[in-house]
């Protein structure tokens, strides 16, 4: 038996050890949580697990998530993922924003225009941005206000990602 099994849940009568599915990943940014599972192992990259003959949603690491799964490649490519996205993440904001002749950053990329500009409500300013698609035409308009620009760049990485999927 691995040493992780002889911890917290693992130890546990009436928690099932196998047949477990993830229902959604996520990452935390830093490890700065405790597996729910094996109660020691501090992680950053979480695994909700459930299963029909356990009450609840367990939060856990990559290796307790191998090991309830029995899969021991799907956790880790979750993770693999997310660490993607972050990287992504990290560097979009860094990218080289152009400047359009309207005074708005805007960036070119994967078929879309992302333009980032800002506006005023009842004098208090703000930023928004437009997602479109180059080929279509379809355009998406930020429903969400951000107080700084680098705020609103921030979003259109989602903002492009949904739109990949929808326009």
């Amino acid at each position: 038996m691995a040493d992780h099994t002889r911890h917290g849940k693992w130890s546990q009568s009436g928690v099932p050890h196998k047949g477990w599915s993830c229902v959604h990943f996520e990452d935390l940014g830093e490890p700065s949580q405790i597996c729910e599972m094996c109660e020691s192992a501090e992680v950053r990259f979480i695994h909700y697990m459930e299963h029909p003959n356990f009450s609840g949603t367990l939060a856990v690491g990559c290796v307790c998530a191998e090991h309830m799964e029995g899969d021991y490649n799907g956790p880790r490519l979750r993770e693999k993922t997310l660490r993607q996205k972050a990287h992504r993440r990290k560097s979009w904001i860094k990218r080289r924003w152009l400047t359009s002749a309207k005074g708005n950053s805007y960036l070119n990329t994967e078929g879309y225009n992302i333009a980032v500009f800002g506006r005023s409500f009842r004098g208090t300013p703000y930023w928004s941005f437009r997602v479109e698609n180059r080929q279509t035409g379809r355009a998406q308009f930020s429903r969400r206000r951000y107080p700084t620009e680098n705020a609103a760049k921030n979003a259109t990485l989602d903002a492009l990602i949904w739109a990949k999927q929808f326009l």
